[in-house]
């Protein structure tokens, strides 16, 4: 019996009676689904339900699991796109902007639309207008052209000459790659590399030695004019560019570092000021090398020359890219090596390096006598005949007994002493001994 203070738990069945008993209005009930809630709403007790039996413990076998590989999605679908909407997207395909999906439309479609394809090679043609992959260096003759450019308007009181140029743009190029170098930069290897007695010779130093080196050869050119010597007190068992530097090198304290800087670029400053302020008169003033001598003219050159050769070499130390000189730089360095060839054969014979060729003969000074074509291609090249047998000699066409062809930037680097003599030459014709000759006696122009 259930009573307001009892419970008692049932099926939820009424019986037959309670089935068949009418329901008159007061007894018609809400006919929501039964629930815990709605037991509660109509006053019952909430049924609760009998625990499901578990299929393991029926003994009915279990169903196969599926493996994850079994099921095969299918591919997916597509959509189809209308040639209107594929031709709004050319656009963006030109520029790389499509999903997968509609790159692979659009590519589709461009096989069988003419029209389209030819609209879509337009766009492409212009995207490439428009984001040329340029390099983030500075193009080297952009200083030249805005200098250039500037002095048409308004020319200096004080011009630096002509053939001191090339040293100041190249010193100027390469305080620029120098100005964000950080400690791990500046002491980062570097191996110098040049040719002495027909072998590879080569030193092994820091970015701030190499900077160093430069600062006490040029040292050279400043005793010259007048100026301080960087050495200082330090004295050199010689005044050749390789005694100089290793007397620095050996003076230093500590190694070089970052603030080797400063000095030479003060210095390089001075030299193109002091050449500037004197004029063109004092080029021909001669700067000893120790083993021989340049005129100032040549001797700045010779600086801008083995400038840009060491600026490569830091360069390549610390793997960023650099370019050669302008053309018209770089055309006055192969003008200065070739007219040096004639005394380097002359040394070499002397020295026993080079064998006296059978068909030589000494010419009286200012004659023409056998000669070799020294052709230098791309930007800077130009053709000079050297002559074989005296550096008083002259060089004639007439007498040309052998040819040679090499790159503008391929002949600097054998001048250099980067490149082997027998892998230089890009074409030789003619006397093999003589060009031989003349390759080694190019390689020997490079020194510490």
């Amino acid at each position: 019996m259930n009573g307001p203070d009892r419970f008692e738990a049932h099926d939820g069945d009424d019986g037959p009676e309670e089935k068949d008993k009418p329901r008159n209005e007061g007894d018609i009930q809400d006919e929501r689904p039964e629930g815990p809630q709605n037991e509660r709403a109509a006053g019952r007790p909430p049924r609760i339900p009998l625990p499901r039996a578990s299929v393991e413990d029926s003994g009915l076998p279990l169903p196969a699991l599926e493996e994850p590989g079994d099921a095969t999605e299918p591919p997916p679908v597509r959509p189809v796109l209308e040639h209107p909407v594929l031709k709004a997207l050319l656009g963006a395909w030109a520029l790389a902007a499509c999903s997968a999906e509609e790159a692979t439309a659009v590519e589709e479609h461009l096989g069988e639309c003419g029209a389209c394809a030819d609209e879509a090679r337009r766009l492409r043609e212009a995207v490439g207008l428009l984001q040329r992959p340029d390099s983030l260096d500075l193009d080297p003759g952009l200083r030249t052209r805005v200098l250039e450019s500037c002095l048409e308007r308004r020319p200096p009181r004080i011009p630096v000459p002509d053939w001191a140029a090339a040293y100041d743009t190249e010193t100027a190029r390469l305080d620029a790659l120098l100005q964000d170098f950080g400690d791990a930069e500046w002491h980062a290897p570097v191996r110098l590399r040049w040719f002495r007695s027909d072998e590879a010779t080569s030193r092994r130093t820091t970015v701030a030695g190499v900077i160093a080196h430069l600062l006490s050869v040029d040292g050279l050119v400043a005793v010259a004019l007048g100026l301080d010597d960087p050495l200082g007190d330090v004295t050199s068992r010689q005044p050749t560019p390789a005694s100089r530097t290793e007397a620095y090198w050996s003076a230093s304290h500590f190694p070089p570092t970052r603030a080797v800087r400063a000095p030479w670029r003060e210095q390089s400053h001075n030299l193109v000021r002091t050449v500037s302020f004197t004029g063109s008169g004092v080029g021909g003033l001669p700067v000893p090398y120790g083993d021989f001598e340049l005129p100032l003219h040549d001797a700045m050159l010779d600086r801008a020359f083995e400038c840009w050769v060491h600026a490569e070499d830091i360069a390549n130390a610390v793997d960023y890219p650099y370019d050669p000189p302008t053309p018209r730089h770089l055309h006055r360095m192969i003008d200065l090596a070739a007219r040096m060839l004639p005394n380097a054969l002359a040394d070499r014979r002397r020295s026993g390096l080079a064998a006296p060729a059978h068909h030589r003969h000494l010419v009286t000074a200012g004659e023409p006598g056998r000669s070799l074509r020294l052709e230098i291609e791309g930007s800077g090249g130009g053709e000079w005949l050297i002559p074989l047998d005296s550096p008083a000699a002259k060089g004639s066409a007439e007498h040309e007994v052998a040819h040679v062809a090499l790159d503008g930037v391929e002949f600097c680097r054998l001048a250099a002493g980067h490149v082997p003599p027998q892998e230089a030459a890009a074409g030789q014709v003619g006397d093999r001994e003589a060009i031989r000759d003349v390759l080694f006696a190019a390689a020997s122009l490079s020194r510490m």
